[in-house]
């Protein structure tokens, strides 16, 4: 595989800001290498230059700042890897001579600025070899991965094999993070614990009352000394009283850490389904909706069933264990010893068991999620099911599923039903042991009945809780399973970060500047180094054949994705300095497929001014030209509709959508394909709102039948990531190029289906 030579580096194009302090390096000479980062350890927005000038790594946060530098030789290395469209160059010391790697420093920017750092780090290697070898730095070294070294192609934004998805298994430990939600009820759940070890101490009080009845009551007895009925009260009315304070304390503890259970598990669905929110289109582009309502579902269900029940039961038995131990010893410490015997083997196969839990556990719930995930596809597109008549095809991949899952939680069944049997014998034939012992021990006078009726007593408390933390191996690893996947979520980094310091926007004009944009999908470039300028209040046309990058233009416009090189000003201002819940308000969205929630008419048209009034939403639908369907419905604006508007026409459905983004009043405004899947006598009431809408806003409207676009200021012809031509529909038909081509094929098939229809 060859590899190009880059460039020769250059310090043109280093903004003039930044000169000072790269001359006061000595690294202002012919040519130099750079990378201008644009985000800080917290993902915000902020430049800072990092640089190479001489044998030396220089860095500085901010223009006026000291730079610091560290010195290139062997054993140093820069390492690039990148998160969903955010990428880390980290500096490190390698691992030698048994020292583990050593991180030095680290540094954040998105990926628009991915070869500036492929170049940098092109030239760190070719200095640090150099150095190692005392050659010239002057060939460029193949490109190839920092962290596996697999070979990368230059136009690759991430290597093939790190970017594969690895399923690691959870670990235990992972359940220790919930302290992060655990941590504002830790009072109450110190008085929990409080609570435990009292009701834990008040249920090993019966046993040890049983001595003195055993040795000083019945056995006398049976000798024939009379029954001391005041003695015998006393114990009778300690067990009682031992009883009714272990079952008051019991329902005090378990209440108190139910309702602190219910409340983290509260906290942590709207913690993670807040956090999902706040991700960009790009994360949900790769996932399905399924597995993210069976994590936010089923998982946190799971976890909050663990604290609330078996997180509890498990400090009971961890107590109960450790205060029956100290008893026994107490008693009789050779008995003791020989009660211990099976804990080692017992400890052994809870291990062994528990990492092939701990897989298996994480496997069912992938393999769960596939369940979710067809009904998820299968519910909300039943319509196309029904008129394809797939409804076999689709029970029968519920079937494939379903099957799945039965087979992935049978093989861990098979583990688990070996494993419980064998605590369970181990503890039976320690008990065994025990008994034995025991009367070997009585028969020598070393210990007295009631004593040995005592510790069997103890004995089986130690047991059953014993064989009761064994179980709870099994819940915890479902536990733990799930807090990883739900820890997945609320790790993964926004690509569409909020700015460190926020530029305010108090009044958008709608002045809109493309300046270089470039913009990636993975590995694959849509759009390539587009400049475009929309004045406020214009409105221009986007044209082109599907996959030129039209849409992928508007997602940029409206900062559902970052691009990749150059930057989008909205009146002069990077949109990327803007808080983006600020910047989306001046935003108004129609797009093809109209999305409307279940709920009333009124509740869908206020959906992005839920305060508006009913004045204030009946003029929007008045204006939508919606008014008039929405008084024949049944109950008006008051009417239910289905979930995604099940019950309208696609005209009405739409008409609505325009409705709400008048309501919202905003400057900018995207139209994505709003008439191209509606009839023509639809499309007409449609335009008549679409006038309404675009009136003295900056309007950018994608359409698929190019005779809509007439009204258009400009029209913008793209052709695979590019704008090819530029100017008004008269402009465009006279030069006979891409867009009279476009025109003459709509011509040509419009034609065609009128002839049809005359046939």
């Amino acid at each position: 595989m060859s590899y190009p030579t880059p460039p020769t580096p250059t310090w043109a194009g280093l903004p003039a800001a930044w000169r000072p302090v790269v001359e006061s390096t000595d690294g202002a000479g012919a040519g130099g290498v750079w990378l201008l980062t644009d985000l800080d350890a917290r993902l915000h927005f902020r430049e800072g230059l990092l640089w190479i000038a001489g044998q030396r790594l220089w860095w500085a946060d901010a223009p006026q700042a000291t730079p610091q530098s560290w010195s290139i030789e062997p054993g140093l290395a820069l390492w690039v890897s990148d998160h969903n469209g955010v990428a880390a160059l980290e500096l490190v010391r390698e691992a030698r001579d048994g020292a583990p790697a050593e991180r030095l420093a680290v540094w954040r920017y998105t990926l628009g600025r991915q070869v500036a750092a492929r170049r940098l780090i092109e030239r760190f290697e070719a200095v640090r070899d150099a150095a190692q070898s005392e050659l010239p730095a002057q060939a460029a070294a193949p490109l190839h991965c920092p962290v596996c070294h697999a070979p990368m192609e230059p136009d690759d934004d991430e290597c093939a094999v790190c970017a594969q998805v690895v399923h690691t298994p959870p670990s235990t430990l992972t359940l220790l993070r919930l302290w992060r939600f655990a941590r504002p009820y830790r009072w109450s759940l110190l008085g929990g614990f409080v609570l435990t070890l009292a009701a834990t101490a008040a249920t090993l009080v019966p046993p040890y009352l049983t001595i003195p009845l055993m040795d000083d009551v019945l056995i006398p007895y049976q000798n024939g000394q009379p029954i001391d009925v005041g003695l015998v009260a006393l114990l009778l009315g300690g067990l009682l009283g031992a009883a009714l304070l272990a079952w008051g304390l019991g329902w005090a503890k378990t209440y108190i850490l139910a309702l602190v259970s219910e409340r983290i598990g509260a906290d942590l669905r709207t913690t993670t389904y807040e956090h999902l929110l706040g991700l960009s289109l790009e994360y949900f582009g790769n996932r399905r909706t399924g597995d993210l309502m069976a994590r936010i579902g089923s998982e946190t269900d799971r976890i909050n069933i663990f604290l609330s029940l078996h997180l509890l039961d498990f400090a009971t038995d961890v107590i109960m264990i450790g205060m029956t131990a100290v008893i026994l010893f107490s008693i009789s410490p050779t008995l003791a010893l020989a009660t211990l015997l099976p804990l080692p083997l017992i400890g052994w196969l809870i291990h062994v068991v528990r990492d092939r839990l701990r897989t298996g556990f994480e496997k069912i719930d992938r393999v769960w999620a596939e369940v979710t995930s067809v009904l998820a596809d299968t519910i909300p597109g039943i319509r196309v099911v029904k008129a394809f008549a797939q409804e076999e095809r689709e029970a029968q991949r519920f079937r494939d599923a379903n099957r799945h899952n039965l087979e992935v939680n049978d093989r861990l069944n098979r583990l688990w039903s070996l494993f419980s049997p064998t605590v369970s014998l181990l503890t039976e034939i320690g008990l065994l042991v025990v008994w034995g012992f025991g009367i070997w021990l009585v028969a020598r006078g070393s210990v007295t009945v009631g004593v040995l009726t005592a510790f069997l007593a103890y004995i089986g408390r130690f047991y059953t809780r014993l064989d009761s933390m064994s179980r709870i191996v099994s819940v915890t690893q479902k536990a733990a399973a799930g807090a990883k996947r739900i820890f997945d979520i609320l790790d993964h980094v926004c690509s569409v970060p909020e700015p460190a310091d926020p530029v305010p926007l108090p009044h958008v004009h709608g002045h809109i500047q493309l300046r270089n944009v470039g913009f990636r999908y993975g590995n694959r470039s849509v759009i390539h180094g587009l400049d475009l300028e929309v004045r406020p209040g214009e409105m221009i046309g986007l044209v082109g054949h599907s996959g030129s990058g039209k849409s992928t233009l508007v997602n940029l416009i409206c900062r559902f994705y970052d691009v990749a090189e150059g930057q989008i000003l909205v009146d002069g201002v990077d949109i990327r300095q803007l808080r983006v819940a600020d910047y989306r308000r001046h935003i108004g969205v129609v797009l093809q497929e109209p999305f409307l929630f279940f709920g009333t008419i009124a509740d869908n048209i206020a959906y992005g001014r839920p305060e508006a009034t009913r004045e204030e939403i009946i003029a929007a639908a008045r204006a939508a030209h919606a008014h008039e369907f929405i008084l024949r419905l049944p109950q008006g604006y008051d009417t239910l509709v289905g979930e995604r508007g099940q019950g309208l026409s696609g005209g009405e459905r739409q008409r609505i959508s325009i409705a709400r983004a008048l309501l919202i009043d905003p400057r900018i405004l995207i139209l994505d394909e709003a008439t191209s899947s509606v009839d023509t006598e639809t499309e007409k009431e449609i335009q008549k709102a679409l006038d309404n809408l675009v009136r003295g806003r900056t309007t950018i409207a994608i359409a698929h039948r190019l005779s809509t676009l007439r009204r258009a200021d400009r029209l913008v012809v793209m052709d695979k990531g590019r704008k090819v031509e530029e100017g008004s529909h008269d402009e465009l038909m006279a030069r006979q190029g891409a867009y009279w081509r476009l025109y003459q094929a709509q011509a040509r098939q419009a034609e065609a289906e009128r002839e049809l229809l005359r046939d």
